[in-house]
């Protein structure tokens, strides 16, 4: 058959390269609503809530016990539940309706209501209630700080220049887990060179990483992953009480903790119960309440392809970043795993979180080339940066980033190089040279970076380990090697632990080390000429993206 060029150009185009199906709700592939996801109901009998979503209480599992116990409130259940679920959807969007009304109201709905609500809304509507409900005044940003090699003068440099950049949380993780003591020392150190008060975590097994964390080497947690379904929750011998409890280890440890869930995973593992992406994702926000943590990192993060491959989809991830704000939780809100080969279709996916802004409009913005990132990837790199710094300046929106000069990265590139340097020489870790340093001053990736040694490296992660040092005796290697300025950032960071107060919801930490959260910088937004304004000095620093025309020199 003769073919029309037209259609043979489009068929070549990158968004035909993704996968997409249909709804298929007997596999779980249905975004917002399955014919099998249950009615919404509920029952209190003498304090204690009897049915929840058409179940009996002898009929609950784990999880719906779990929600029914500790995620609802059970004062306001049945009177929260008389309010229909359209009126709770334009309560939402209604400017007249204040952030503090809706999470009183939505405190006593159960997951199948609150999913109901979700479907009234469309994506301008999400949008909007995302801008109303985001615990945090301000939005912010985080980044992976990750390489092919394991190299931690490479996470050091990269991290210092994401801090430069703007971003307030720097995660790392490994291909060889055994370098996680010496990437969490570099990424610590690097990220107060580069701007103090950035939290960092090092994404490890679990017990690797509560281990750090309680040495001090890190400073927030992530990676407790929940899921909607038991039959998945217990794939890792885990249940809603175990998360719980290891929340609570790391919390009476001085860290902020954050959960990890997303749509698709059910699907994925096989066990969907024939139940909506989203019904399911919002188990596992009420789960993540019920357990006491302060946030989620949501929006299908690593399952991204699943909602993404099914109509409305891409709709269902804001509705579960908008669950995550209505239940008074942290929103970090993804875009941090590549999911499409259309460079519009990533884009438009980002904006969702990046106009109304959410707590980290990314939990994981590349901070180096996708192919050094150990997380599989990311939905923008280090090659968007520019990209991304002319959108914030294009739509006055503050997406939590800088624009900064070629001067300014080599400076702190290099000297977080050289602390670290300094520091594993003062403690008696692996070498680093001068050649290794320079090569990650000006480096874009670990391929312009030399090997490492990663017998001594290896060798040296778990020295770390068994001698017990602490992010104290990282603090003195720094003050003895002349690096007195991040030696006092370092311990601020630790003094942070003992005060406690960066463990409030959607809590992040000024150069100043003020702590800015949900607490004591709440959304205010109420409409028009209310709530957080990209204006001022901010709106300045904004506006001096590279390359710019100085008209004086024309």
């Amino acid at each position: 058959m003769k073919r029309s060029k037209r259609i043979e150009a489009l068929d070549k185009r990158p968004v035909n390269l993704d996968g997409y199906i249909n709804e298929w709700p007997e596999m779980g592939f249905a975004a917002m609503r399955s014919p099998y996801d249950p009615v919404s109901s509920i029952r209190v009998q003498d304090g204690k809530i009897t049915e929840l979503d058409g179940k009996k209480r002898e009929e609950f599992d784990f999880i719906d016990q779990f929600i029914a116990d500790y995620a609802i409130n059970i004062e306001r259940a049945e009177k929260s539940m008389a309010v229909p679920a359209l009126e709770i959807a334009r309560m939402i969007v209604d400017i007249h309706v204040s952030r503090k009304e809706i999470l009183e109201l939505v405190s006593g709905i159960t997951p199948m209501r609150m999913t109901e609500v979700m479907g009234y809304l469309n994506v301008v509507e999400l949008m909007m209630g995302m801008q109303k409900m985001r615990a945090r005044r301000t939005p912010g940003n985080q980044a992976h700080i990750t390489n092919l090699k394991d190299d931690p003068v490479q996470i050091a440099a990269d991290a210092a220049e994401g801090a430069l950049r703007g971003f307030a949380e720097e995660e790392t993780t490994m291909g060889v887990a055994r370098y996680a003591p010496l990437s969490s020392m570099a990424l610590l150190i690097g990220s107060q060179v580069g701007r103090p008060g950035v939290l960092t975590q090092c994404s490890a097994e679990e017990a690797t990483e509560l281990e750090l964390g309680i040495r001090g080497l890190t400073t927030y947690a992530e990676t407790l992953s929940v899921y909607g379904t038991e039959k998945v929750f217990i794939d890792g011998d885990d249940t809603p009480y175990s998360k719980a409890f290891l929340n609570s280890a790391y919390a009476s440890r001085g860290l902020k903790v954050r959960f990890t869930s997303g749509s698709g995973s059910e699907v994925l593992m096989g066990n969907s119960e024939k139940k909506s992406m989203l019904y399911l994702e919002c188990r596992c926000l009420y789960a993540t309440k019920g357990a006491g943590s302060q946030g989620i990192q949501n929006g299908s993060v690593s399952c991204i392809g699943v909602p993404g491959a099914v109509p409305g989809g891409i709709r269902e991830v804001i509705a579960e970043n908008l669950v995550a704000a209505l239940l008074g939780l942290e929103c970090a809100s993804s875009n941090d795993q590549s999911f499409s080969n259309s460079d519009m279709r990533r884009t438009a996916r980002t904006m969702l979180q990046f106009l109304p802004g959410t707590d980290f409009i990314f939990s994981g913005y590349a901070a180096e080339p996708n192919y050094d990132n150990m997380f599989a990837g990311s939905n923008f790199d280090a090659e968007d940066f520019d990209d991304y710094n002319v959108l914030q300046r294009d739509m006055q929106v503050d997406g939590g980033l800088r624009p900064v000069t070629e001067e300014e990265v080599i400076r702190v590139r290099n000297k977080a190089a050289k602390a670290v340097q300094a520091v594993f020489k003062q403690l008696g870790l692996s070498p680093v040279s001068d050649e290794q340093v320079e090569a990650v001053t000006y480096a874009h990736g670990s391929k312009d970076t030399l090997p490492r040694d990663v017998t001594a490296d290896l060798m040296s992660a778990e020295d770390v380990l068994k001698r017990g040092i602490t992010g104290v005796d990282v603090v003195r290697a720094l003050a003895e090697s002349g690096y007195k300025d991040v030696a006092e950032s370092v311990l601020n960071m630790l003094k942070q632990r003992v005060v406690g107060d960066y463990m409030q919801t959607s809590a992040i930490l000024d150069k100043e080390f003020r702590v800015l959260s949900g607490v004591n910088t709440p959304n205010d937004y109420m409409g028009p000429g209310t709530g957080y304004r990209v204006e001022g000095e901010r709106w300045e620093e904004i506006k001096k993206i590279p390359h710019i025309i100085d008209p004086r020199n024309i």
